[in-house]
């Protein structure tokens, strides 16, 4: 199978992937030519177990790479262990800072059969939660004193600056904080709504209350604690290239 036959499968394979797994997906390839984007993913890539392995020894020649609508990231990869199928890795976020990282366990990436239905069963129970909990206690830490929300109770906490800031929320949570003046942070997933106007804020942060509950969903707020999330993992150090060619434990 030639170089355009396999991009054709690996392209169509992550095309019914994304529309299998929850939430909203997108699909892109990048074929042999997109030489720096596939250099850029291969740094961004949050593994430091089979798909670092793979890639140690079998350099990034192509890819998809699926987005969800609130920025997270996975990317699917050929396999060379003599199976069918694929590995699915999770996407670091492009522009976390790198104290971000720090005590968090990465969400090792892991391996798929040929059947993308059947692997976005096994994508949705195993690497979308540990690669979930990992995105937030990463943004936990890039505003320090953030509570993590849960699917079923947004957790607003008080700012310094007199802000309200939430993160993260599903799809549905966030429309509603959205429509009430809070703003989203694209690379952070942080929702913030400003204390500019104590009373607008007030009320906004009263009436999201009624709207959240009609969905299913709880709503606290908080005031900020130290920055250690509860629950992560032991202090990691990221390798460095030369140790572990073309991977890192962290966005670029």
């Amino acid at each position: 199978m030639d170089d355009h036959d396999t991009s054709e499968h690996l392209a169509s394979y992550a095309d019914l992937l994304a529309g299998e797994l929850p939430g909203a997906w997108t699909s892109t390839c990048h074929p042999p030519e997109d030489k720096d984007d596939l250099a850029e993913l291969t740094d961004r890539i949050w593994d430091l177990n089979l798909v670092a392995a793979s890639l140690a020894t079998h350099p990034l020649r192509q890819a998809a790479v699926l987005t969800r609508t609130d920025g997270a990231q996975l990317t699917v990869l050929d396999r060379y262990d003599g199976h069918d199928g694929f590995l699915v890795a999770a996407l670091a976020p492009r522009a976390l800072p790198d104290e971000a990282y720090r005590a968090v366990r990465e969400p090792d990436g892991i391996a798929v059969t040929d059947d993308p239905f059947l692997s976005a069963e096994q994508v949705a129970s195993d690497l979308l939660v540990r690669y979930d909990t990992a995105l937030a206690q990463a943004r936990h830490h890039t505003i320090g004193g953030v509570h993590p929300s849960q699917p079923d109770r947004v957790v607003m906490t008080w700012q310094p600056d007199g802000s309200v800031a939430t993160a993260p929320v599903g799809d549905t949570a966030g429309a509603v904080l959205v429509a009430n003046g809070f703003v989203q942070d694209e690379q952070s997933g942080i929702y913030r709504l400003n204390g500019d106007d104590t009373a607008a804020q007030a009320r906004a942060v009263r009436e999201i209350g009624p709207q959240l509950d009609a969905l299913g969903i709880g709503i606290s707020l908080r005031h900020p604690t130290p920055r250690t999330a509860p629950g992560t993992a032991p202090a990691t150090t990221p390798p460095s290239p030369a140790s572990t060619p073309g991977q890192a434990s962290r966005a670029r």
